[in-house]
């Protein structure tokens, strides 16, 4: 008579990284479960080491032109401080020469330069109307090489001429939005980080200075100059943004 064999269990093997788990083993589910997620769900990462340190730049284009004496400009001081002396008309500059060269110069740090850069930029935002528009795809690398300075005193000014930007004319704010991904990475970098702690958190507020809040305010411009695509776009490069619309 013949013997039967006996069937044996169809066994199943479980893949993990750098080893095989056999089911005989009766691994628990809830342990199957954590060994799951382990392998396969990634915890949000912390900036990575250095992401907060300062980077070097080499020389701009504006402070270059500037010491060629190319600005029509001119320091004048009056009893509210400092200010630009314009040689000709704001509104009879050529935009697609002199604004990015003012935008390029908001890296600099060091006196007049500074001044001159971020004061320029904002009286020609002032001035500029119907003529600001066209030049914005010209401003989205100073804007980037800004930014990516990581140096404080920078990061704030770029973040207050950003604000202005958006509100500047029309359409503006939905022209930066194809160029999200290049100018707000450093913004979900230093979206949480204060400058200081206690009481030097209120000083820096009221100076508004504080990079953190500078941040969301211009976030927020973004998205309500933006267009209905802004949001998701900001939402996508800034994950912990949340809308100032929406709630």
């Amino acid at each position: 008579m013949m013997k039967t064999r006996q069937q044996q269990p169809c066994l199943k093997k479980v893949k993990q990284p750098g080893k095989v788990v056999d089911l005989r083993e009766r691994v628990p589910f809830t342990q199957e479960v954590e060994i799951f997620d382990r392998n396969n769900l990634k915890k949000p990462e912390p900036p990575v080491a250095g992401a907060f340190k300062e980077r070097t730049t080499g020389g701009t284009s504006f402070k270059k032109f500037y010491e060629r004496g190319d600005f029509p400009i001119a320091l004048e001081h009056d009893t509210k401080g400092n200010k630009i002396a314009w040689k000709v008309e704001i509104e009879k500059l050529d935009y697609h020469h002199y604004l990015p060269l003012f935008f390029d110069g908001l890296c600099e740090t060091s006196h007049p330069y500074e001044f001159f850069a971020r004061q320029g930029v904002h009286d020609m935002l002032e001035h500029g109307g119907s003529k600001i528009l066209p030049v914005i795809p010209q401003l989205i690398i100073p804007i980037k090489n800004a930014l990516n300075t990581r140096n404080h005193k920078v990061l704030c000014t770029t973040l207050k001429v950003l604000q202005h930007l958006v509100v500047s004319a029309d359409m503006v704010g939905e022209a930066l939005v194809p160029y999200y991904r290049q100018i707000l990475p450093v913004m979900n970098i230093f979206i949480n980080k204060n400058l200081n702690s206690g009481d030097g958190i209120d000083y820096s507020q009221q100076k508004r200075e504080n990079v953190g809040d500078l941040i969301h305010e211009t976030l927020e411009a973004f998205e309500r100059c933006g267009g209905e695509d802004a949001f998701i776009n900001i939402k996508y490069m800034v994950p912990t943004y949340e809308s100032c619309m929406l709630n």
